[in-house]
């Protein structure tokens, strides 16, 4: 198989390599949420960088945006049909992460101290 620019592959890789898509879809499993809830639940993500990634996401399919007309006007956001069915794919890379964190973390470090010919 050859990961040419338009395959399904990269398209799906793509996603899931921005840092913030797959946190923010982690975030509104259990339901839909307001941008302020979202960014207290994932931490350390702008208001700016959660408004880029909830557009993406939206325009991708994965995440439904829903106004309502009060005043002050409300938003939430919340996985869609499709969205949902990139939770198992995140939830086994998180598991990945919390069992071979370290061994990363050790290799980074390994490479910051030996000398090396690149």
């Amino acid at each position: 198989m050859l990961f040419i620019a338009d395959c399904q592959a990269r398209l799906a890789f793509d996603l899931l390599a921005n840092t913030w898509n797959a946190v923010t879809l982690w975030a509104l499993r259990h339901g839909p949420r307001r941008p302020g809830l979202l960014r207290e639940e994932i931490g350390g993500i702008s208001a700016k960088v959660l408004t880029e990634t909830l557009r993406r996401l939206e325009f991708n399919g994965l995440v439904a945006r829903h106004t309502y007309a009060e005043a002050p006007p409300r938003v939430e956001y919340e996985l869609t049909d499709l969205g949902r069915t990139l939770l198992p794919a995140i939830e086994i890379f998180g598991d990945w992460a919390h069992t071979h964190a370290d061994e990363v973390l050790a290799a980074q470090d390994r490479w910051e101290i030996a000398p090396r010919d690149r």
